[in-house]
């Protein structure tokens, strides 16, 4: 299943800014004039306080989708999909997953698709976020940390990504500090160079307030 022009977001863990990426990009793409569709396979987490990641993903590009377009799937416990379904007495439907997100990027033109932790997450038995990335066929863009201990967890995500012949646009390193230290720098450059790819940066930011936000241009 190949869909349209877009990305798809996944991350080195969880806490790795991956909304922040998915929403930043989505809204760099919508500044330059696309219209963009958002989509996330399940959400967790929502017992939590604060802005769900859908929610978070459709305010960055003023979307008018609705929650079930953004997220078939949403669950309170902020736990591993599979377990969040099962605890629910549900089951995470891959065909669904298909549709869900072929119907988002069929009504825009680039898709920005966030994945459910890192790639080798699973949705549920047998199914992958690395299996629904390799189906939604657009290119990879890993967020991941600045800090200590990146740079084994990106070249992983990295590896695990080219194993299943996934193209990797970039890596996104965030929050990157003001004033980068030694350890960010060369974490950076490392991952550059190891990984053969592409590192860019974004700082801390301000998520009430996206017209304030960089453009990510990959």
């Amino acid at each position: 299943m190949a869909t349209a022009k877009g990305f798809f977001v996944t991350g080195t863990g969880t806490e790795v800014g991956k909304t922040v990426v998915a929403a930043v990009l989505a809204r760099s793409l919508k500044r330059q004039g696309s219209t963009v569709a958002v989509f996330k396979p399940a959400v967790t987490g929502l017992d939590e306080p604060g802005e769900t990641d859908h929610a978070l993903l459709r305010r960055a590009t003023g979307s008018e989708q609705s929650d079930d377009e953004i997220a078939p799937y949403r669950y309170g416990p902020p736990a591993s999909p599979h377990l969040a379904a099962a605890e629910a007495g549900d089951e995470i439907e891959p065909e669904r997953l298909r549709a869900g997100v072929r119907a988002a990027a069929e009504a825009a033109d680039v898709l920005v698709c966030e994945g459910v932790g890192g790639l080798l997450v699973p949705l549920s038995s047998g199914y992958l976020v690395r299996d629904f990335a390799a189906e939604v066929g657009v290119p990879l863009v890993i967020a991941a940390s600045p800090g200590l201990g990146t740079i084994n967890h990106t070249l992983l995500t990295l590896e695990a990504a080219r194993a299943a012949r996934l193209t990797v646009a970039a890596v996104v390193l965030t929050p990157w500090p003001e004033q980068a230290g030694a350890i960010e720098s060369s974490n950076r450059e490392t991952i550059e160079s190891l990984g053969d790819v592409t590192v860019n940066v974004l700082p801390r930011l301000d998520l009430s307030a996206p017209e304030l936000w960089p453009d990510l241009d990959l």
